[in-house]
């Protein structure tokens, strides 16, 4: 009887059952993303991140570093150590969150060796050969992407891609000049339209890897270390919950071969966005709902001078 019931089961599951979806994690910026509210400290940002990600049983999330940060205000290091310390892993992220798409590559690639020292004195000896380029530029001919991944090839690096991000990175400035202003509307507008945000990204993805592959990929997932994501990162995961995501790690999900060539970046160049592959199919992208929120003028204009620091462009 059991044998029966559960060959019927697995007869009713072929037609039926679908694979849970599958997300991780990744977190951009280390140590310093954006502007801070008053009376909030990079330590106490990084501090709410881990405690959601460890509530939540995360696998252990990636940080990719930018140590100019450190350059800037030395007690930044205490970030990377908090990070350490919950016995998550870091990579590169270069050491001044340096476009590739706006400078020689060698002046790039010099930017990227600078970052290795901290790695390697935060990492000791475990993996931090992961690289995510600034602003998702991996070139802007085909000359300096191939040069890029020959340099990163020869260097022992893989490349985390990224198949979700809703600019999570855009909310943290708005956020923090509504705290600034004690303007408790504007900020729970902010909150509502971030939430959206994502989860509106999760069917948007979802629609691309299905019109591509025929199935759900295993998504990686772009976040930064901002005032605003550490604020409401509990709720978050809730909604990628709700939406009957599981959480894996970086290593796992790009075990897809999906990601064959991100780790491996001596083979020729692919699409690692699902856009990018979209596009290269000539397949239309899906449409993406707007936000009922100005970014850019929520509690003030948005301050032009800070924006352009490390994170400039339209993609982080």
């Amino acid at each position: 009887m059991r044998l029966r019931s559960v060959a019927a089961s697995l007869l009713l599951c072929a037609g039926s059952c679908v694979a849970q979806q599958q997300i991780a994690f990744t977190w951009d910026d280390l140590p310093a993303h954006s502007s801070l509210p008053p009376g909030v400290t990079r330590l106490q940002v990084i501090n709410d991140i881990i405690a959601a990600i460890q509530a939540a049983k995360m696998p252990a999330p990636y940080g990719f570093v930018n140590a100019k940060a450190l350059e800037d205000d030395p007690n930044n290091i205490k970030v990377l150590d908090a990070w350490r310390a919950a016995g998550f892993p870091l990579g590169n992220h270069t050491y001044s969150h340096a476009n590739l798409n706006a400078m020689p590559l060698d002046a790039w690639e010099t930017d990227l060796l600078r970052d290795e020292p901290v790695l390697k004195k935060e990492m000791g000896s475990a993996d931090w050969h992961w690289l995510r380029y600034p602003n998702l530029a991996e070139g802007n001919t085909p000359e300096k992407r191939l040069g890029a991944r020959t340099f990163l090839a020869d260097h022992g690096y893989k490349i985390a891609g990224v198949t979700e991000s809703f600019a999570d990175y855009a909310f943290n400035a708005p956020y923090a000049r509504c705290a600034a202003a004690g303007d408790q509307v504007a900020i729970k507008r902010l909150e509502d339209a971030y939430l959206k945000a994502a989860a509106d990204n999760i069917q948007y993805a979802h629609l691309m890897s299905k019109a591509l592959y025929g199935r759900d990929i295993p998504y990686i997932l772009l976040m930064h270390v901002g005032a605003l994501d550490a604020r409401l990162l509990p709720q978050l995961v809730e909604v990628y919950r709700s939406h009957g995501l599981q959480f894996v790690s970086l290593a796992e999900a790009t075990k897809d071969p999906f990601y064959r060539n991100d780790l491996d970046p001596r083979l020729d160049p692919v699409p690692d966005s699902l856009e990018e592959a979209m596009r290269q199919k000539g397949l239309s992208l899906p449409p993406r709902p707007s936000l009922d929120v100005n970014l850019d003028t929520i509690c003030g204009p948005a301050d032009a001078g800070r924006a352009g620091a490390l994170n400039s462009g339209g993609k982080q």
